[in-house]
């Protein structure tokens, strides 16, 4: 069974569209997405994982001389984790990323 968003697009795809934009489109859609809860908790649980891992890997990249190779070795496994978390989600799957996910659960479910 899907509901629709705000967007007028089934849930999964919208929550998949969470963590396609990294912490970006979670807060666009936090924003927008008022009522859907499933929604708001992929998207929440996006900005509260690659909100801090862009800025590690922001930072990182300012050491000298290594910054920017261990940027690259943090940064590529991310992509991984965007691919995985974006295919649970349109699968419909509301799956807790370990700690983080517990926090965006209570934060959306109250």
């Amino acid at each position: 069974m899907t509901y629709d968003t705000k967007l007028g697009i089934e849930e999964n795809k919208v929550a998949a569209l969470s963590y396609v934009g990294l912490w970006v489109s979670g807060i666009i859609l936090l924003l927008i997405e008022k009522e859907n809860r499933f929604v708001r908790f992929h998207a929440m649980q996006s900005v509260l994982v690659f909100l801090p891992l862009s800025l590690l890997v922001f930072f990182i990249a300012w050491v000298p001389y290594v910054g920017w190779v261990l940027a690259d070795f943090i940064g590529f496994p991310a992509m991984f984790l965007v691919v995985l978390f974006a295919f649970m989600a349109y699968r419909g799957m509301k799956f807790k990323i370990p700690f983080i996910g517990r926090y965006a659960y209570r934060f959306i479910y109250g």
